[in-house]
């Protein structure tokens, strides 16, 4: 059986290996390590070690298997638009390993994300959206999932029907009341996904956790000055594009006091399109997301503990159960 990821990458045999590559990836680049490396987080789904060197701290980050396409991915990202994706000093896409440069304050530690702030981040993911587009099998090619609205109904059908034949007392059991309920919006499902088919926007590469803590400036603090990057990949899919609004929906409304008419507008605009052309793409979007955000849950828990399963285990089904809602 294998060993829960959150174990694994606690080891000193682990750390010791990873060590050693990341000393010998930074002596590649001309740099040195000058500095115990330093482990702040573990998760299930990843970790993330701080690397003091010579020039300045350099980031390692490990992904769980079913987010080890993010290597790979960002690389690819980065060759397709380099003005909006930096490129990672050194990955290992076999192991899912990635060591990057520090880039700097993100958009929510310089202070308090403002409007202006939001609709800056949804536009440059609107234009990455356009460019990636065309490039669907290179970034399946990663190993990205395929989560279009073509997809999107069996899906459902299966998350739900592993749901329900899990054991009553796992946190991502559905019990036949609430089965019934799911089942009895699968006809908003259909209609969901022959929204988006006929939509003016593209299925594309959709970020999954777009919010100021995974976006910063280079070289500064003024987007029109040095522009928008966005990092952290590892939530991404092949969805439709609005799909990638449902985070920052979430951030806006329940975190703050900014308006979400202005932010979407923002999405829109770096379209080409009016507001009103999306609205009806957005509710139907923010549907399809629901489902392919559970099963983005359901993938990452499956490397962690029984501890682990406690603390997010209701997630999946807590996103899944958003289709109710939306």
């Amino acid at each position: 059986m294998v060993r829960p990821f959150s174990q694994r990458v606690a080891e000193p045999g682990w750390r010791d290996e990873v060590t050693g590559w990341i000393t010998e990836q930074v002596g590649a680049h001309g740099h040195r390590v000058i500095g115990p490396i330093e482990q702040p987080r573990i998760r299930p789904w990843s970790t993330q070690l701080v690397v003091p060197t010579d020039d300045g701290r350099w980031w390692f980050k490990a992904n769980c298997r079913t987010m080890a396409f993010e290597p790979a991915m960002h690389v690819a990202l980065s060759e397709l638009a380099p003005e909006a994706v930096d490129r990672p000093c050194a990955i290992d896409a076999s192991r899912g390993w990635m060591l990057t440069a520090d880039h700097g304050q993100t958009l929510d530690e310089i202070g308090e994300p403002t409007a202006r702030d939001w609709q800056a981040i949804v536009a440059e993911n609107a234009r990455l959206q356009g460019i990636v587009a065309p490039h669907r099998d290179l970034l399946l090619g990663t190993g990205m999932p395929d989560c279009g609205p073509a997809t999107t109904l069996d899906r459902f059908d299966r998350l739900l029907s592993v749901y329900t034949d899990l054991p009553d007392q796992h946190p991502a059991y559905v019990p036949p009341e609430l089965e019934v309920r799911l089942l009895s919006v699968r006809p908003r499902l259909v209609d969901a996904v022959a929204q988006l088919n006929a939509s003016l926007l593209p299925t594309t590469w959709q970020h999954g956790d777009l919010h100021p803590g995974n976006a910063h400036h280079r070289g500064g603090t003024s987007t029109e000055d040095h522009g928008m990057r966005l990092f952290d990949f590892g939530d991404s899919q092949w969805a439709h594009a609005l799909e990638s609004l449902v985070v920052p929906f979430g951030w806006i409304t329940s975190l703050s006091q900014i308006p979400w008419e202005p932010v979407l507008a923002a999405y829109a605009a770096a379209w080409g399109v009016d507001v009103e052309t999306v609205i009806d793409d957005w509710w139907a979007a923010s549907t399809t997301h629901a489902i392919n955000r559970s099963v983005t849950w359901w993938g990452c828990l499956a490397e962690a503990t029984a501890d682990e399963w406690r603390q997010w285990g209701n997630s999946p089904v807590t996103h899944l159960s958003r289709v109710l809602d939306a």
